[in-house]
């Protein structure tokens, strides 16, 4: 198994992520989600400069491997995981856990109580494991199809 690094998102990351955010819902999520659902939530790789406002608004870890990248994980000012994805042949295999590992080691000191998410069924048991609670499913509308997540927290000690 290659060694994991874990490093603060660089501008130049942008297109990298965008990649693992497609193929991480069209490939790693099929099992949760059908075509349709997945065509909607990611039609195409995003781009351009509302992407990268996106994640230039937010901390992003950015998980490395071998010198590609494997996954990133970011978190809003208001405590929210905004995204969170994994390369689809790294799922389960410590990735995930190594950039949330950040995300709270940051959050906590920045002094934060509580972290929330709109966890997607393939993030939700991810979560649960790191003492996560559903606070409610909800069914959200993307492009004009219907897709369940879980709004869930984690209170911080």
């Amino acid at each position: 198994m290659a060694e994991t690094s874990i490093r603060l998102f660089r501008p130049d990351d942008s297109a990298s992520l965008a990649q693992i955010f497609f193929d991480a819902v069209r490939e790693g999520s099929k099992n949760y989600y059908n075509n349709e659902q997945r065509r909607a939530w990611a039609p195409k790789a995003p781009d351009g400069p509302d992407w990268l406002a996106r994640l230039s608004s937010q901390v992003v870890y950015v998980a490395e491997q071998d010198d590609s990248i494997a996954g990133f994980m970011t978190l809003q000012s208001d405590g929210c995981i905004d995204l969170a994805f994994v390369v689809p042949d790294q799922i389960g295999r410590g990735v995930a856990y190594q950039l949330y590992a950040a995300i709270l080691a940051h959050a906590k000191s920045t002094g934060s109580d509580k972290l929330t998410a709109h966890a997607s069924h393939l993030a939700r048991p991810f979560f649960e494991r790191q003492g996560w609670t559903v606070i409610k499913e909800q069914s959200v509308v993307v492009r004009d199809v219907s897709l369940t997540n879980f709004v869930m927290e984690k209170v911080l000690d």
